[in-house]
């Protein structure tokens, strides 16, 4: 059974960094695109960040442009997310799926991915 779960969110403080994980169980990670995306409280899902099955291709939204990093190891069946300069509008719970329909690489439309696991909270607050 596909499974990806994350881990690594956490409360920190406006500036603060934090690393995010996204272990895969049943399938071979390289086999997809990866996406991160992120809901706040009381808004729908939005596309963070996506990476292609190689991790030659790497994809931002804007506002985490120069903050975030995106990163794979196939080997390990792993994928993260590292965050720097966080800021408030970064909370939310964090998700990573795989982009299972569409054929534009690393679309970061939610519509274009499923098995969605249940996320791991970030909370940028002082």
């Amino acid at each position: 059974q596909m499974q990806f779960v994350e881990s690594g969110g956490d409360l920190v403080q406006p500036g603060g960094s934090l690393r995010l994980s996204c272990a895969v169980h049943g399938v071979t990670a390289a086999d997809y695109d990866v996406g991160w995306f992120r809901q706040a409280p009381g808004e729908g899902r939005e596309g963070v960040s996506c990476i292609t099955k190689s991790g030659n291709g790497t994809y931002y939204e804007d506002s985490v442009k120069g903050r975030f990093t995106i990163s794979r190891d196939n080997a390990k069946n792993m994928i993260y997310l590292q965050m720097k300069d966080l800021k408030p509008r970064d909370t939310g719970v964090y998700y990573c799926a795989p982009k299972i329909r569409g054929i534009r690489r690393c679309f970061l439309g939610p519509e274009e991915y499923d098995y969605w696991g249940q996320g791991t909270p970030v909370t940028v607050s002082a």
